[in-house]
């Protein structure tokens, strides 16, 4: 009577382990997954990734020094728009020169130079150009800033998933430990196997501790990125999948790469830097004029006695002995090869980058299916063992080895989740237009 009493306590305690496991699986939020950053829409009080995104690009401190030089660059148009100095100059004829209608007190002489035609309008063309490679640079910044978001919220997802988990196996090894001690009773087990399910359930604590003081961490981390209280509290989604299947992308997206468009940029600037330098090669022309202010005379009245003096002025400057615009323009000409080069060696870069980003997402998949299908094999044997306590034959080191692995299988499978979207971030990083 006392064996069957034991038996319907185990079996009961059996089906609520089970019966609990089947809740948490199914107990989740539907995520949307928004491209493959993993923008992540969920319900309730979590806040979407995209909105930390954007909170950290409105504050980060980065991206406002990026956009100050973006202004500065901006405001260079308006300096471009500018005409040499006017040059006023004035003199006293301490011995004044006598002319038929009198003598010469002082010279007054006004003088602009003006630039050739069109000068101006390529200082403005070259600053526009300037502020656009700036503007690119706002550009790669943000998208950098997102991707540093991304994978810092996904490694917050990963340890608050792994503690979940390790809550979950101490409660199954709490539960085993109330067999173990109902088995001692009746001498089916010995106080060694309860010892060895406690001090594994200590392990287990530790571990959950040792993963609190990671996300500390890495929270400080996100909240610097988001430049606000490190202590502020992140809104994690509660569960997160890999899709069935992946978008499929070819390397030719990554033509639309900012880190590639900035030297299209740079490039553009060194041709309107030319065409400026070919401008300012040509001669400037000067308008003028002089004022001689004139006495009378005194001994004879002329015609035109007194009468002063104004004469209109037109000056040219032409650097005829000047080999600097030639100069420049064979540094433009080099410059520009330099850029090409850059180009043509960061597209390496990128291409190996998108290459490792699509293998590693790759194998992450193959990883989270193989880690699946272990698991279930796990708890398959984990039922067969429970079965076996009804014919007394169970053993708790065969218990505890099963809890180990399926620990194992779960921990490696959070791994492979986040590792999927981290790669995808950086695929998203790499050819998001």
């Amino acid at each position: 009577m006392k064996n069957i009493k034991i038996i319907i306590c185990l079996l009961f305690v059996s089906a609520e382990v089970y019966a609990e496991r089947r809740r948490s699986t199914k107990a989740h939020l539907n995520a949307l997954l928004i491209m493959s950053i993993g923008l992540i829409s969920i319900s309730g009080q979590a806040q979407q990734l995209q909105s930390y995104i954007e909170e950290a690009e409105a504050n980060n401190p980065e991206i406002q020094a990026f956009e100050l030089r973006y202004n500065i660059a901006e405001e260079k148009i308006n300096e471009a728009n500018w005409l040499p100095n006017t040059e006023v100059s004035a003199g006293y004829f301490v011995s004044e020169p006598e002319t038929r209608v009198g003598a010469q007190r002082a010279r007054i002489s006004v003088k602009q130079m003006l630039p050739w035609f069109g000068t101006i309008s390529a200082r403005e063309n070259y600053a526009t150009s300037m502020a656009e490679a700036e503007y690119v640079e706002i550009t790669i910044a943000k998208r950098k800033l997102a991707l540093s978001v991304a994978q810092s919220y996904y490694g917050l997802y990963e340890t608050r998933a792994k503690q979940k988990v390790l809550d979950e196996n101490i409660q199954l090894l709490k539960t085993y430990e109330r067999l173990a001690l109902t088995s001692v009773e009746v001498g089916k087990a010995s106080a060694v196997d309860v010892l060895r399910l406690q001090i594994r359930q200590n392990e287990l604590q530790q571990q959950k501790e040792v993963l609190e003081e990671e996300f500390s961490a890495e929270q400080t981390t996100f909240n610097n990125l988001l430049n606000r209280d490190e202590n502020s509290t992140v809104d994690l989604v509660v569960e997160m999948k890999i899709p069935e299947n992946d978008p499929i992308y070819g390397t030719d997206a990554l033509s639309l790469n900012p880190e590639l468009l900035k030297y299209d940029k740079l490039y553009e600037s060194v041709a309107q830097s030319e065409l400026l330098n070919q401008r300012e090669s040509l001669p400037m022309v000067g308008f003028g004029v002089d004022y001689l202010p004139v006495s009378e005379r005194t001994d004879m009245n002329p015609i035109d006695n007194g009468k002063d003096v104004l004469m209109p002025m037109v000056s040219v400057s032409i650097p005829i002995f000047n080999n600097r615009y030639k100069s420049i323009t064979r540094q433009n000409e080099l410059r520009q090869q330099e850029i090409e080069t850059q180009k043509e060696q960061r597209l390496n870069v990128l291409e190996s980058a998108f290459a490792k980003a699509i293998s590693q997402r790759n194998q992450a998949r193959i990883k989270f299916n193989t880690q699946s299908k272990n698991l279930k094999q796990a708890k398959d044997a984990e039922q067969i063992l429970i079965k076996n306590y009804e014919t007394g034959t169970i053993d708790f080191n065969d218990v505890l080895d099963i809890q180990e692995l399926q620990l194992k299988f779960q921990i490696n499978q959070i791994n492979a989740i986040t590792k999927y979207y981290a790669q995808s971030a950086v695929v998203n990083y790499l050819i998001t237009q």
